[in-house]
């Protein structure tokens, strides 16, 4: 018996986008709807576990990724995802107007939440290495419903950033041809003010972009670490430009704005880091998860650290604060000291920087999207992989479609105002989901230490959003401070007291709980740190999220849970009858 053909990968017929019972016609469709309640509550409770994610949910894909990245891939995948415009544009703005020279410090706390963040992506994806990143562990250790919320801002904010990073992109190449940032735009009159400048340009770099990343993952790491070393040697070029011609006596008064400014930098430069968290969707197409990951992802954010640090102390040094461009930092401090062509090679890198910045997005956004897909959350049609590239081309289409549309349309200040309280609330959720995987392990916690183990989880979560509040209500309450930090120490040092379920097989975040704690903390502080407008769009934003959710993730992912159970499935055709004959 010859076997069946291979089924091609262009396929779009109803059973790729809704395969599940509750899709197939109008009536198993409104018996779901009514079981949405209770189907609800089944995916709030409900958690998937590591086989799930690692064995059974590739399986939607058909064919499977292509493991072929080392741990030097993935530090200059991570170096290439990060360092692009921000550090050249930021730095200047909130030296200028928030921290002055105590920017350094800015960037270091910065760091360090980043790195925080980093330690528990890390410890997840060497041990779950699939392309999902937090949407997986989320799912994993939290439940469907919140890995919803969380995967639906983050590739919200994705998807924003890339249109941002294409517009920042035709800017920056205007300027370089003519000084005039829209001189390479159509304006149309009749159009509403931040939607009348259409962008064909930032459209294009899109398109190139992603198709980069579809045609093959190590073809895109190639061209990402060839461009990235260059530009790294540039940037030496800058740091020891800045020390050679710099001033120490630029550097005072060091705190012109007290400490509330080195924070209030803090939240706006953190920016500069982002971009780390798509390298963990990566662990898929690692060769060694074990190895390569942890060396990959802390060993290229700790470098980026320095290297900012080290950017920022070269600018505050070349010009006093009071005089440093919040335009164009570097290019204009560059002229002063008689370096008029070095703002070339700035504008350069700064180009480089975003177009890695877009490669390195692409591919972090497509396999976000993939594992979604796998989920069912959204149409299982975007989870396949393409057997001839080993990468996901219908994510890839998916994402790439929505940005340059946002992209073509969308001013750069209109896509900036949505400010990235996703992020932030991501790597919190990330921190409290490794405490979780830590201390609690279904059918084997009992309900007592479970009951002990979220006492000192919320005392932690509700102490760090008392030290928030009481720093952004301008009001220096000491007395506050104190006793939230003490009710911080408390809830930590209660999880060090308690027995930890389930310990790392490979690599582990060290410190556990102090640091996840301390993740916990800075990442609310730095959310608070947004104004109010961040969060009416993260409401706003998960309402209508949740309204997607309810009306057909939910039900889903129901199919998907129970797909093993068949007199579940044959319950609710049964009940779906009985209804279609009344």
């Amino acid at each position: 018996m010859e076997p069946p053909p291979p089924k091609s990968y262009w396929r779009f017929g109803k059973q790729d986008f809704f395969p599940e019972p509750s899709f197939q016609n109008l009536s198993t469709y409104k018996s779901a709807l009514s079981h949405t309640c209770h189907r609800l509550k089944d995916r709030i409770l409900g958690r998937s576990t590591d086989a799930n994610e690692l064995i059974e949910l590739k399986k939607q894909s058909e064919n499977d990724m292509k493991q072929c990245l080392t741990w030097w891939d993935l530090i200059w995948l991570g170096f290439g995802s990060v360092v692009g415009s921000g550090i050249f544009s930021i730095t200047g703005q909130e030296a200028h107007n928030h921290a002055g020279p105590s920017i350094i410090l800015s960037y270091a706390a910065s760091g360090l939440s980043a790195l925080l963040s980093v330690f528990c992506y890390t410890e997840f994806a060497v041990e779950i290495p699939v392309a999902g990143g937090s949407f997986s562990f989320l799912r994993i250790e939290l439940g469907d419903f919140i890995a919803f919320i969380a995967a639906g801002n983050i590739l919200l904010e994705a998807i924003v950033g890339a249109a941002g990073l294409g517009r920042s992109w035709s800017s920056y190449f205007a300027s370089i041809i003519k000084s005039d940032p829209d001189f390479l735009r159509i304006r149309v009159n009749s159009f509403r003010e931040g939607f009348n400048l259409l962008d064909p340009i930032a459209v294009f770099v899109l398109v190139v972009a992603n198709t980069i990343a579809m045609t093959g993952t190590r073809m895109t790491s190639c061209l990402n670490w060839i461009s990235s070393i260059f530009s790294a040697g540039v940037i030496v070029f800058i740091i020891a430009a800045g020390f050679v011609h710099g001033k120490t006596s630029n550097l005072h008064p060091f705190f012109p704005y007290g400490v509330e400014g080195v924070f209030q930098a803090a939240a706006v430069v953190y920016w500069s880091y982002t971009g780390f968290d798509m390298v963990a969707t990566m662990a898929e197409e690692t060769k060694k998860p074990s190895r390569d990951i942890p060396i990959g992802l802390v060993g290229s954010m700790s470098v980026i650290t320095v290297v900012y640090c080290l950017m920022a102390l070269a600018l505050t040094m070349m010009v006093k604060y009071t005089e440093i461009d919040v335009n164009a930092a570097y290019s204009v401090a560059f002229e002063n000291i008689g370096m008029k062509w070095a703002k070339y090679v700035v504008s350069i890198i700064a180009l480089k920087g975003m177009t890695t910045s877009l490669l390195v997005g692409s591919m972090g956004q497509a396999r976000y999207t993939t594992q979604i897909a796998r989920s069912h959350m959204i149409p299982p049609f975007f989870a396949r992989v393409h057997p001839k590239t080993g990468t996901p081309v219908n994510a890839t289409l998916l994402v790439t479609s929505i940005s340059c549309i946002v992209s073509f349309f969308s001013s750069l200040d209109v896509l900036s105002s949505v400010l990235s309280f996703s992020t932030l609330f991501i790597f919190m959720l990330m921190a409290i989901a490794l405490l979780v995987r830590r201390y609690y392990v279904k059918n084997v916690t009992s309900k007592f230490d479970l009951a002990k183990f979220l006492v000192c989880l919320f005392v932690v979560i509700g102490s760090s959003i008392a030290i928030t509040a009481f720093w952004n209500s301008n009001r220096r309450w000491w007395i506050g401070y104190v006793v939230s930090g003490v009710f911080w120490l408390l809830g930590t040092f209660g999880m060090v007291l308690l027995h930890k379920q389930r310990v790392p097989k490979i690599w582990g975040v060290p410190l556990v709980p102090f640091l996840p704690s301390l993740s916990i903390g800075m990442n609310l502080f730095l959310i608070g740190s947004l104004g109010g407008a961040a969060f009416l769009r993260f409401f706003i934003c998960s309402a209508v999220m949740l309204v997607y959710y309810m009306l057909v993730g939910v039900h889903a992912t129901y199919d998907v849970a129970h797909q093993d159970l068949p007199e579940k499935i044959t319950e609710e055709r049964k009940e779906n009858a009985d209804q279609t004959i009344s």
